[in-house]
């Protein structure tokens, strides 16, 4: 492994603990599949595809949780170059703000610093994954009318780290040499996302220009 990507994969630089499938239930095995399908360097198109038997919910939910241990380590890499004082705002360069909303403290869509954002956004997608009535691990257990709502919610949300690191980090992402983690780990969520239709297409506009092109 390069020094660059043991920096991305410091532990001390995980923005949060990660969540791990418990070894010998399905999405344990499933995890493997698609680890599988990654190391073995398959067309990131193909290895997003629902593996054939596999229950489409089950696919969707091990890769929201690897997305989140993911983009969780990329934004753990940068934390300590955004602050309240380089990044007042969450935003994606000047074209693109984005605010909070929660059912608790923040009821209308408030303007927060990005570090307060990332901050609450990881904390309310811990609450979300570990939440058993959402994502639940026992086999056999169906996932409520909710799911891919939430889903959704979670991964365009998480789409905005992706954002706010390569307009207003991806310089500190050079330096440290892990570009090419960063742009294959964001065109697996990319693939992932359109494989499934799960972040609306307008949504995902702020990063259009990085590699996507007209949708290559």
């Amino acid at each position: 492994m390069s020094h660059a990507l043991k920096q991305v994969f410091n532990k001390d630089k995980t923005f949060r603990p990660k969540r791990k499938f418990e070894p010998g239930t399905q999405r344990f095995e499933l995890h493997k599949k698609a680890q599988a399908s990654l190391n073995a360097g398959l067309d990131l198109k193909v290895a997003v595809q629902l593996p054939p038997g596999e229950e489409q919910n089950d696919w969707v939910a091990v890769h929201v949780v690897d997305f989140f241990n993911r983009i969780n380590l990329i934004y753990g890499t940068i934390s300590d170059y955004c602050t309240e004082q380089s990044c007042p705002v969450m935003s994606g360069g000047p074209k693109y703000e984005y605010r909070w909303q929660d059912e608790h403290k923040y009821r209308k869509p408030t303007a927060l610093s990005a570090p307060q954002y990332m901050n609450l956004l990881m904390d309310w997608i811990e609450v979300q994954i570990n939440n058993e009535d959402i994502f639940p691990t026992n086999v056999g257990t169906p996932f409520p009318k909710n799911f891919l709502p939430v889903v959704k919610k979670i991964l365009s949300r998480l789409f905005r780290v992706f954002v706010h690191v390569y307009i207003h980090h991806f310089d500190r992402i050079t330096q440290m040499g892990s570009e090419a983690h960063v742009n294959t780990c964001y065109k697996h969520f990319y693939y992932f996302v359109k494989e499934f239709n799960l972040i609306d297409t307008k949504e995902l506009e702020p990063l259009v220009s990085v590699w996507v092109g007209s949708g290559s």
